[in-house]
């Protein structure tokens, strides 16, 4: 992907709202200016468990449109890689 303002502003909206839809998926007690675009998504980071994943999936295919690889959970590294996922996926 070529880096320009609108790209980038494509990108920051994305995160954003998948910021705000996982928080709200997940009941997390957290606001989306909370939540680093490095913050791990598994393990320490948010914390979640397995049937946490199960529910970021969904909710990555149901508000972004893209499906989620069923091997390997690499696009879950970060919100900054799962942002990376759907952008190159959209």
């Amino acid at each position: 992907m070529i880096v320009n303002n609108e790209n980038l502003e494509k990108r920051r909206n994305v995160c954003s709202e998948l910021k705000s839809k996982l928080i709200e998926a997940l009941d997390l007690p957290y606001l989306p200016s909370d939540l680093s675009d490095d913050i791990p998504i598994v393990g320490l980071g948010l914390g979640l468990d397995s049937l946490d994943i199960l529910e970021v999936v969904s909710c990555v295919e149901s508000n972004f449109g893209v499906k989620m690889p069923e091997s390997g959970l690499g696009e879950l590294r970060s919100i900054n890689t799962l942002v990376d996922y759907i952008l190159a996926n959209k």
